[in-house]
């Protein structure tokens, strides 16, 4: 299986719709498990970020 992570670092205009169409996009169209991950490269590093 795939395995994607979207970071997020914040608010931005727009993000919403973005972090959708990769979901859909991966997780649709390849088959891919899509993992969150909050406070952008930190968040990557901390395990307690997903």
């Amino acid at each position: 299986m795939k395995r994607i992570g979207v970071l997020t670092g914040g608010d931005a205009p727009g993000l919403n719709a973005v972090i959708r169409a990769v979901v859909k996009t991966a997780y649709g169209e390849h088959g891919c498990e899509i993992l969150g991950i909050k406070n952008g490269f930190n968040g990557l590093l901390d395990q307690h970020g997903i």
